[in-house]
């Protein structure tokens, strides 16, 4: 729910929202705004001047990204800590919006995590539980709550984190690919469904990046996660938030639909040519 401990009135928000040049500054939904992509791109939108709707279950981490980001670039913020699989508290926090935080211009879809590295016949079921109530199911409930919003406007832009994994299946990867299969139907079926509504819809597609996904992946195995990064230098959180930039910042008669993104060492999914220690 919205949090709005140290945060601005509404009469405060719409000064900040109209600065000097008394235009509406654009305000970007980020899911997932704790870390990794989602922080960083929350950085570098507040950094182009755009308010922030931050979401995240770790709400100590949520409040002290906006005090830094508001404090450091003259944005404004808000929190809104809601478990994503859950489609009461998606759709009850959305609503709760202020009408000032309802003109959303894009959405960042980026909540979503990798559990366990299991052969299909060994797979933890609780694990496939968490990435399809996550991935695919909570990623759909806040496309469409936003999209709502969006279509009111005619006019909006979304952008879906997917993943390498939803193009090329791999060993041990099974739900999670599946999960990250479906975000890329999805993706493509939230473009030609939103098509009429002049909402520009685009799917980001990763590889490997530095970021906590291997250690959430691996349940706090460090030791794993980080032998994943053997012999490469992978993405950064930033290099993927500098892509997102780039594709929110093309003229608006412009739609970016899918934009795969590795580094130079990886190929696709599977192919890599690792540097020897």
């Amino acid at each position: 729910m919205e949090n709005t401990s140290n945060r601005p009135s509404n009469q405060e928000t719409e000064q900040l929202r109209n600065k000097e040049t008394k235009q509406a500054v654009m305000i970007i939904f980020i899911t997932g705004a704790t870390s990794g992509f989602g922080k960083a791109t929350a950085e570098k939108f507040a950094s182009q001047g755009f308010d922030l709707i931050l979401n995240g279950r770790r709400e100590d981490r949520l409040e002290e990204l906006c005090r830094r980001l508001e404090k450091k670039y003259n944005i404004a913020s808000i929190t809104l800590p809601f478990d994503v699989g859950n489609r009461k508290e998606v759709q009850s926090a959305i609503d709760s919006l202020p009408d000032a935080w309802k003109k959303i211009d894009i959405l960042f879809n980026n909540a979503g995590l990798a559990l366990g590295r299991d052969y299909f016949d060994e797979a933890n079921l609780d694990d496939w539980d968490t990435m399809v109530d996550t991935n695919v199911k909570g990623f759909a409930y806040v496309a469409r709550a936003v999209s709502a919003l969006m279509v009111a406007q005619k006019k909006g832009h979304i952008i879906n984190m997917g993943s390498v994994a939803g193009k090329q299946v791999y060993e041990k990867g099974n739900m999670y690919c599946a999960s990250k299969y479906a975000v890329d139907a999805l993706n493509q079926a939230m473009r030609i469904d939103l098509l009429r509504h002049n909402i520009r819809v685009t799917g980001i597609h990763p590889g490997a990046a530095e970021t906590e996904f291997s250690l959430v992946r691996f349940k706090g195995d460090e030791s794993t996660a980080n032998s994943i990064y053997n012999g490469l230098k992978p993405l950064s959180a930033e290099d993927v938030a500098d892509a997102i930039w780039y594709c929110a910042s093309v003229p608006s008669h412009v739609c970016i639909n899918d934009l795969v993104i590795t580094c130079t060492q990886q190929a696709d999914a599977i192919y890599f040519s690792r540097t020897k220690a």
